[in-house]
């Protein structure tokens, strides 16, 4: 598609030269006579460019500059001066002008003007569109009620400089809160820096976390900024900190009491500003009781709780997050446009999910690249998810209950293995989920002769 260009001069020599001039290099041309012709002419043309005389009769260059601006932010528009001054220059680009060009016209000159200016635009709406897409690749879908309450304690926090500590299940998408945060505060410009203290061994966090100097032990070869260093002004996101070493939990209170944090090796404190933002899928106080993580350290770190609600609470988003992730997925993997069934979706909503939204996207993936229609169903979604759990028949078997005390008893039987099927069998999570101490449900279980489904 060949780029159109407006071509605004009240010389009607200098119009028709350029309009022959720019048609032969393969332009699409417009012209007019004045400004007020430019405007009416732009919102009909949509030119990718406005070549601008400044000195017109009537609404003069500058000031039609300043109007096609006000309609369209981004009007690409090279200035054209029979008297041209560096302050006319200078006032031109303060306008938005992209470029400047004299009079007498230089056939090269202008077309060499017109390709950069054309092709610099072409690389911001690249860059804008590669933005979006790394935006929408951590959006946070869902409207259930839980999300809901989610997204108003994100834009809570997210504009405060207090840290924040998020808990979940894995695959429920803390990374994408943090984010979230992230992108909604003050600091949004400066760095996000992600550490995973889980998939560092213990003996390297340290340098992972601080930097270290040259010969600071065996295999330091070079001095190594520490993440903190390079999250300075940005955020820290410090994923499984649960994970992390008692020697690297000290320094890392130190750098949130004190604001400077010493590579290893070095007897130099560098001083930064961070924002710190934790998460874990373990019970920290849990952890805390253990003797593997700090009391003191939680309470730096929590200032502020977010829990990320797992997707068998929010079975409702399934059929928004299946169609977000066809959108993601489809253009990724170079295939044709397939569309879920209702059945098909009915069928995943139903499925337990214990890698929540990781999980259902893994599934939604595979689904799209092994479907041979254009509709996947239910029965192709079975055979991946397998037979659905089946649940007891409350009515039929409590009131086959002898007696009273029978009665209690199946009803408590069956109300724990819904609970442990809804928390794919994590028993510290279930009973702390229904309030009641680990020991006792582990009691109950043993009682009644519950077991995990094969």
């Amino acid at each position: 598609m060949s780029h159109r260009i407006l071509v605004v001069d009240d010389e009607p020599g200098i119009r028709e030269a350029l309009k022959q001039l720019l048609e032969y290099e393969g332009y699409a041309v417009s012209l007019a006579a004045s400004g007020h012709e430019a405007l009416d002419r732009y919102a009909e043309v949509q030119p990718h460019l406005v070549l601008l005389d400044v000195k017109m009769a009537g609404l003069d260059g500058l000031s039609t500059l300043t109007k096609l601006r006000e309609a369209d932010g981004r009007a690409l528009v090279v200035m054209i001066s029979g008297h041209g001054s560096i302050a006319t220059a200078v006032e031109a680009t303060q306008r938005g002008a992209h470029d400047f060009l004299e009079k007498p016209l230089d056939s090269d000159r202008v077309l060499i003007t017109l390709r950069n200016a054309l092709e610099h635009v072409g690389l911001e709406r690249e860059v804008l569109a590669l933005k979006a897409a790394a935006e929408g690749q951590w959006e946070i879908v869902g409207e259930a009620p839980a999300m809901r309450a989610l997204h108003e304690r994100i834009e809570k926090v997210a504009p405060t400089p207090a840290r924040v500590m998020i808990t979940g299940e894995n695959g429920t998408g803390k990374e994408l809160v943090a984010r979230a945060l992230h992108r909604l505060s003050p600091r949004a410009g400066r760095p996000f820096v992600e550490v995973n203290c889980a998939a560092i061994p213990s003996e390297l966090i340290e340098s992972e976390l601080f930097g270290h100097v040259k010969g600071s032990f065996t295999g330091a070869f070079a001095d190594r900024t520490g993440k903190f260093e390079q999250a300075d002004g940005g955020t820290l996101f410090l994923d499984e900190v649960g994970d992390m070493s008692p020697a690297a939990q000290s320094k890392v209170l130190r750098a949130l009491q004190e604001g400077v944090v010493s590579p290893i090796g070095s007897a130099k404190t560098v001083t930064v500003d961070v924002r710190v933002i934790a998460a874990t899928n373990k019970r920290i106080e849990e952890e805390i009781a253990a003797g593997r993580f700090r009391e003191d350290l939680l309470y730096r770190l929590n200032v502020v709780p977010i829990e990320v609600p797992p997707l068998r609470q929010r079975r409702e988003d399934i059929p928004l997050l299946v169609e977000h992730f066809v959108s993601q997925l489809l253009p990724a993997q170079g295939i044709a446009r397939r569309r879920f069934t209702p059945a098909a979706l009915e069928r995943l909503a139903g499925h337990g999910w214990p890698g929540n939204v990781r999980e259902l996207r893994n599934t939604v993936e595979r689904l799209l690249i092994l479907a041979s229609g254009d509709a996947i169903g239910e029965g192709e979604v079975g055979r991946l998810l397998g037979p659905a759990a089946p649940e007891e028949d409350l009515g039929g078997s409590l009131l086959a209950s002898g007696t009273f005390e029978e009665f209690k008893q199946n009803a408590e039987k069956a109300f724990l293995a819904a609970k442990l099927r809804e928390y794919d069998w994590n028993v510290s999570e279930t009973a702390r989920r229904l309030a009641m101490p680990r020991s006792n449900l582990y009691k109950k279980i043993e009682r009644y002769g519950l077991a995990r489904d094969a």
